[in-house]
């Protein structure tokens, strides 16, 4: 009799729960300078969609010398940070071309107004909401955290509190004037440059806005920088550092040894630790 070739059928367990993120891509927040502005917004993995749950969310602004952004840089790395349990929104800015200081600081508290706004499609936590940028994002970061609900300040007008709980700077400039020569920093303030004018580099130093603790309320501040940057010096670091400390406020510094400028250990898993504990306790009640 000619052989029939049977067909295997193998069973697995398919029961378990598989819980599975989500980007939404290219969600317009905002409408500025004749461009719209958008968010990449990342879910961590959700069991039951239709479930009512939000998550502490990381406002993140993609750093790129203040010029247009690769907003896919750093996606792999915070889609795997939401696995811990975070919703990631990827902020777009305008360029300093397009617009120059403090549009982009604007367009950062754009951006958490519209998920503050919108936190149920976005399964956003409003309560639990914090900052995170890294190079220029760094420093846009840091400024809206110490300029927050200071009534004028960078010109705006709209002056209710963002509320966010804590902020992540990774290797952000503290003062351009004492950056090295650098023209993406001429660019973020029309093309002047900020070695040779200081004074209308100040309003774009974080140490300018910083008051004492009794006078003003900021969230706890995390900063990592590379001892071998050679774009943004680790000086730059401790300039924020020693304005935020004296003035009494919390900040937490590292300085990753043999490190480069977004090169190194920056994303890896024990830097994600770190920064994952900061948000947590940042979030307790």
């Amino acid at each position: 009799m000619p052989h029939v070739n049977t067909l295997e059928i193998r069973t697995i367990d398919g029961t378990a729960p598989h819980g599975h993120g989500v980007v939404w891509m290219n969600v317009p927040y905002a409408e500025a300078s004749g461009r719209s502005l958008r968010l990449q917004v990342v879910w961590p993995p959700i069991e039951d969609w239709f479930a009512p749950v939000t998550f502490p969310t990381v406002v993140f602004v993609q750093g790129s010398g203040w010029r247009e952004q690769m907003l896919g840089q750093w996606l792999l790395a915070m889609a795997e940070f939401a696995r811990r349990g975070y919703v990631v929104a990827i902020v777009e800015h305008r360029p300093s071309d397009v617009a120059p200081f403090p549009a982009q600081v604007e367009d950062v508290r754009s951006a958490v107004r519209f998920l503050r706004a919108n936190s149920g499609q976005y399964r956003v936590d409003p309560d639990r909401i914090a900052l995170w940028g890294d190079s220029s994002g760094g420093h846009l970061v840091v400024l809206a955290m110490v300029t927050d609900g200071v009534p004028g300040a960078l010109g705006r007008h709209d002056d209710e509190p963002l509320g966010v709980r804590a902020v992540v700077d990774f290797y952000g400039p503290g003062d351009l004037s004492l950056m090295p020569e650098d023209p993406a920093c001429d660019d973020l303030l029309g093309g002047i440059d900020p070695r040779e004018h200081p004074d209308v580099a100040a309003p774009a130093a974080a140490a300018t806005h910083i008051r004492p603790a009794a006078e003003q309320e900021l969230p706890p501040l995390l900063v990592l920088h590379g001892s071998d940057d050679d774009v943004v010096p680790f000086e730059q670091s401790v300039v924020l550092g020693d304005a935020m400390t004296e003035a009494g406020h919390r900040i937490e510094l590292y300085r990753l040894e043999g490190a480069g400028h977004g090169a190194g250990a920056f994303f890896g898993e024990p830097v994600m630790d770190i920064v994952d504990r900061f948000l947590r306790e940042s979030f307790q009640p």
